[in-house]
């Protein structure tokens, strides 16, 4: 009976919270848990297929990485990236694949950054008439400001446990696009798109501290628990090799698509661009032993997350 109060409670918490945060569009965005749970706020627990997953045959865990800033370089021009919450659920199948499951907000997460330089930077100077008209006009600090928000798009794929743990090795696939801002390109101006995305494949630069805690269902550390975290803390993450398509939905019916393009060298292939991200904190929760709880590890799972809610 207490667990199930702790967890109405939890959830009318993440309800309430997702009225005032409902641009993240996740009824789990602003959950806090306890302890070793913690860092895995919007791990999509009560997807039906995490809640399928008997444990038997197919495994589920809960992935989260965070970093508190980076760059990423799109074709000429490099954009500071905010502090970015990346957040999965992953279910493992016999032979090494998996899925993954992305939370209803999106599996990642990122603060807008300020485009150096602002419309002048990515515009200016053009040779176009019409366009040197334009960047004569943005004397003005609030015309001129861009802001740059990395946002996820479809699921992302291929997710290898064991290239966290290491260097050189892509972890996962995550499609997104660039969102710029500003009152002359308008609210739609993207780089990259659903059916055109940015494939980011991050990778470890440098070899993170490895670490785990066995932990009991509210997230109390407990060395007898039915669940690990595994820790992966501080390592540089990067990518090279993914290509940049154009721009779409800049300007009056994409009217300053191409300026854009011209001035930041978009379309960028495959080698021409990269992604920093620092001081990754990558963490990974799963069922100790998920064969002793078939067929009802995904439930399980979830009700051990529920738990933990504060």
């Amino acid at each position: 009976m207490r667990t199930s109060n702790r967890v109405r409670v939890g959830l009318l918490a993440s309800f309430t919270a997702l009225a005032a945060v409902a641009s993240i569009g996740s009824a789990t965005a602003a959950t806090t848990l306890n302890g070793n749970w913690a860092p895995f706020s919007r791990c999509p627990v009560d997807d039906p297929a995490m809640l399928a997953v008997d444990g038997a045959t197919d495994t589920a865990i809960c992935v989260s990485s965070h970093s508190a800033s980076g760059s990423i370089k799109l074709g000429n021009t490099e954009v500071p990236v905010g502090a970015s919450d990346l957040q999965v659920g992953v279910i493992n199948h016999p032979g090494g694949t998996s899925t993954v499951i992305s939370p209803k907000g999106g599996a990642l997460i990122a603060d807008s950054a300020k485009v150096p330089g602002g419309l002048l930077g990515l515009m200016c100077p053009n040779d176009v008439p019409v366009i040197t008209g334009l960047c004569n006009t943005l004397t003005d600090a609030g015309l001129n400001r861009v802001t740059a928000t990395i946002e996820s798009v479809n699921n992302p794929t291929g997710f290898q446990l064991l290239a966290g743990t290491t260097t050189g090795k892509p972890i996962l696939t995550l499609p997104v696009r660039i969102h710029l801002e500003n009152p002359l390109l308008g609210d739609k101006c993207y780089i990259g798109s659903a059916s055109d995305p940015i494939l980011l494949k991050p990778q470890n630069l440098t070899q993170p501290a490895v670490g785990s805690q066995k932990f009991a269902g509210d997230g109390t550390s407990d060395t007898a628990g039915p669940l690990n975290r595994l820790s992966l803390l501080g390592a540089t993450q990067t990518d090279t090799t993914y290509a940049v398509p154009g721009t779409n939905g800049c300007g009056l019916l994409g009217s300053l698509n191409w300026a854009v393009n011209l001035k930041t060298g978009l379309p960028s292939a495959s080698g021409d661009n990269h992604v920093t991200l620092d001081d990754a904190q990558t963490y990974v929760a799963t069922m100790n032993k998920p064969r002793d709880t078939a067929p009802d590890a995904g439930k399980l799972l979830s009700q051990y997350w529920h738990s933990a809610v504060r």
